[in-house]
């Protein structure tokens, strides 16, 4: 996968967050590029998980590169031909919903408009309480849009929270790989 670029784009499930970057670490050491882009919540919002600051010095040492952090800055994504597929990891609900009714309003979801503009894969790895509550209806539209591809999820905590989902974040290396070959990683749920 050497000169491939993923652009991974961070969105604000803090909670999940640290798994998100360990996937993006082992994705560059398996030789992809990755273009880091994060959502306006992850730039601005310290949080019992950590600070903006310690997770974008962390993308940014990974990666490389500078964080795309601005609506502006992630619109070139596509005309440029920057990134090979886009990976959103996490994925929240807010921005599932905003893909599924095309508003783009954050770095994230600017990102992922651009990145379509070449019509190459975007991933979905996704990370809210609410999956199968308010947000199933946008999950259902996303899995049913050409170009978009799922990591495969399944509920953390049926007892405490029972509507909600996380993707398995390991299986990101193996869901890129299909997503690039226009393939949907099976199981989806477990």
């Amino acid at each position: 996968m050497k000169g491939m670029t993923v652009g991974f784009a961070i969105c604000g499930s803090f909670c999940t967050i640290e798994k998100a970057l360990k996937q993006m670490k082992a994705l560059k050491n398996s030789g992809y590029e990755i273009l880091p882009v994060v959502s306006f919540n992850v730039y601005n919002t310290d949080t019992r998980f950590g600070s903006a600051e310690e997770i974008i010095d962390k993308a940014e040492e990974i990666s490389g590169k500078r964080v795309i952090s601005t609506i502006e800055d992630a619109e070139p994504i596509g005309p440029m031909g920057m990134t090979d597929i886009m990976l959103v990891a996490p994925c929240t609900g807010n921005t599932a919903a905003k893909l599924a009714g095309a508003v783009t309003d954050t770095p994230v979801t600017m990102a992922v408009k651009s990145h379509l503009r070449q019509q190459k894969p975007v991933l979905i790895s996704i990370a809210t309480n609410d999956a199968i509550g308010a947000s199933a209806q946008n999950i259902g539209r996303l899995l049913n849009t050409r170009h978009y591809y799922f990591v495969p999820f399944g509920q953390d905590d049926p007892d405490k929270k029972p509507n909600s989902l996380v993707a398995h974040f390991e299986l990101i290396p193996r869901a890129l790989e299909m997503a690039l070959s226009g393939k949907q990683l099976q199981p989806l749920l477990s």
